[in-house]
């Protein structure tokens, strides 16, 4: 057998703390394209896998799904989570392959569709007027993250599911434990029982909406999970639980992401944000640079399915491997000057969603999102500066900033 590519810089993926300082994490990931692109990790606490840090080969390996599966290892977790997980019996659609993942995404497909989007846009539109008003009340400063955008994305996608207002606290709560157990500010507790809580409370609360909306159905995408048959069958509790699990969190989380990387990006690059409120032509460029620049979605995992290649080096059947988004955003072989903001970027082949079949469900709900957001913000926005220092969420699967504290004048 050939030695492994092992490098020492690979360890990032598994250190949640990395996530956190941008500094140290480009350092490594710039190190690894140019040379490990496909790297062995084999650190305490996790199971090995290959970590693959070229755009080309995460776009090869997400083509082939039927080579590259999302079952059994679809995101990073620690060893001890992994078999908690598997406990519990989460099954997202991102831990399906087809044909079950295509026919269970599409229960809710048309929800996410661009004519089901195009009816919601005035809605988003008037959600997001009402977020840069909450700004006006709040000035002239505010912890852009916290008081904002955590808020604005999680009533938009808790209201396509139709929950009530008063829970959207608690959902918000239940998902920063979720995704934030790797940072002592959100987890819940310090041992992975206690963390895996948060995950449990969330199931619970799904239970008892599936039951609602199957005894009085609504016109809401909770009732069309809850009451989804597939082949005639209904869903096992399980997979309607996950179903919203995956919904919910990932729904609102990734888009806040989104949202306070973004205007940090245009706080650091005032020529940009210049640019920008010139000419809001550019809005639909921005929002898809302020999704390559952020990355919320950091990595999802494959399996190999058989004895295969990638960039030369041999993957063996049952090893999984790491598709680093993060560093596949900013890949020089791929982005021009690609550690610069840029509001006009064009092309911009980003992975932040995803390729192939598992392409992000909720892809252009948060590409409206995020410009509606801006398309009500940048007009009326005179200042805005850092009012102390902005700070990012440690995590291996799904983060961005925690913190932005900042200053502003809007009219």
């Amino acid at each position: 057998m050939e030695t492994r590519v092992i490098d020492a810089a690979a360890g990032v993926f598994a250190d949640p703390s990395a996530y956190a300082d941008e500094p140290k994490l480009h350092a490594a990931l710039a190190h690894l394209r140019a040379e490990a692109p496909v790297s062995w990790v084999d650190v305490p606490g996790y199971k090995p896998f290959w970590a693959v840090t070229k755009h080309a080969d995460i776009m090869a390996i997400e083509r082939d799904p039927t080579l590259f599966t999302n079952y059994p290892r679809p995101v990073l977790m620690t060893a001890e989570s992994d078999e908690a997980q598997a406990n519990v019996g989460v099954r997202t659609l991102i831990h399906m392959d087809d044909p079950q993942h295509r026919v269970v995404r599409a229960i809710a497909g048309d929800w996410f569709r661009p004519k089901a989007m195009r009816a919601m846009k005035l809605r988003i539109d008037d959600l997001a007027q009402q977020y840069v008003e909450k700004m006006v009340a709040r000035g002239p400063e505010c912890d852009f993250v916290q008081e904002v955008a955590v808020n604005f994305p999680l009533y938009v996608i808790l209201s396509l599911l139709g929950m009530p207002e008063s829970d959207f606290g608690r959902m918000l709560g239940l998902t920063q434990e979720l995704f934030g157990n790797d940072d002592a500010e959100f987890q819940r507790g310090t041992s992975k029982e206690e963390q895996l809580v948060a995950l449990l409370d969330m199931f619970e609360y799904f239970n008892a909406l599936t039951a609602k909306r199957r005894e009085n159905p609504t016109d809401d995408l909770a009732s069309a999970i809850a009451n989804a048959r597939v082949d005639g069958e209904p869903l096992s509790d399980v997979d309607t639980v996950s179903y919203y699990v995956i919904i919910a969190t990932a729904g609102h989380d990734t888009t806040s992401a989104t949202i306070s990387g973004g205007l940090h990006a245009l706080i650091e690059n005032p020529e940009e944000l210049a640019r920008l409120k010139a000419d809001p032509a550019l809005l639909p460029l921005a929002t898809e640079e302020m999704i390559r620049w952020v990355t919320p979605v950091k990595e999802f995992m494959r399996t190999a399915s058989r004895d295969t290649v990638v960039r030369g080096v041999p993957i063996a059947e049952g090893e999984s491997l790491l598709l680093s988004y993060v560093s596949g955003n900013r890949d020089e072989e791929v982005f021009a000057d690609p550690f610069r903001f840029d509001a006009g970027r064009d092309p911009n082949r980003h992975v932040a969603f995803g390729h192939g079949v598992h392409f992000c469900l909720g892809a252009a709900l948060a590409r409206m999102e995020v410009s509606s957001f801006f398309g009500a913000l940048l007009p009326r926005l005179e200042s805005i500066e850092l009012a102390g220092a902005a700070e990012h969420m440690a995590t291996i699967f799904v983060g961005g900033l925690k913190h932005l504290p900042i200053r502003y004048t809007l009219t």
